[in-house]
């Protein structure tokens, strides 16, 4: 084992924090192609994603999702309320795509930004999904791939706050 990782070991055992190697991948925006990496994850799903939003605005990630649920994986996504329920949003385009999503209004800002792919793989960061966040702002990502016990701790959290969040019902709006 290298220093590095001993190190890392010994820093989880202290603060309960877990740790495990797996693959990671690390991207900044807005120079890297961060959108496509998320989009590897939206697509690498076979059974489940739990989504954590706060701007959603990049129809290339709801299409995936969409695609995602038709293909039979388990969409659940939960999003700022604030941030999504006054207009027309990605959010909502989902919603009436029959994608499971539920707004929380618990926290002043619900500001999460991360998705767990079938309950092994996290992508997490500052990269919220939107076309400033990939093009313009300067933001990053972090994949951590087959890491069951990182996407675990995430996987528990997107759930939570899905399940305190508020049904986003279809309402086609034209």
């Amino acid at each position: 084992m290298k220093k590095i990782n001993i190190l890392l070991l010994l820093f989880s055992m202290l603060t309960n924090v877990v740790y495990a190697e797996s693959k990671i991948d690390v991207m900044f925006s807005p120079y890297d192609h961060s959108e496509d990496l998320v989009l590897k994850v939206i697509n690498s799903a076979h059974n489940s994603i739990c989504m954590a939003t706060y701007s959603f605005t990049l129809p290339s990630i709801a299409k995936a999702l969409v695609a995602a649920k038709k293909r039979g994986v388990d969409v659940k996504i939960v999003s700022d309320y604030r941030s999504n329920i006054r207009k027309y949003t990605v959010t909502r385009y989902l919603a009436n795509q029959g994608v499971n999503i539920r707004l929380n209004d618990n926290y002043a800002i619900m500001h999460n930004k991360f998705i767990v792919v079938d309950n092994k793989t996290t992508e997490t960061g500052s990269l919220n999904y939107s076309q400033a966040a990939t093009k313009m702002n300067a933001e990053n990502i972090l994949i951590l791939w087959d890491n069951p016990q990182i996407a675990s701790k995430y996987s528990t959290e997107c759930m939570r706050l899905f399940n305190e969040g508020t049904i986003l019902k279809a309402s086609y709006q034209f």
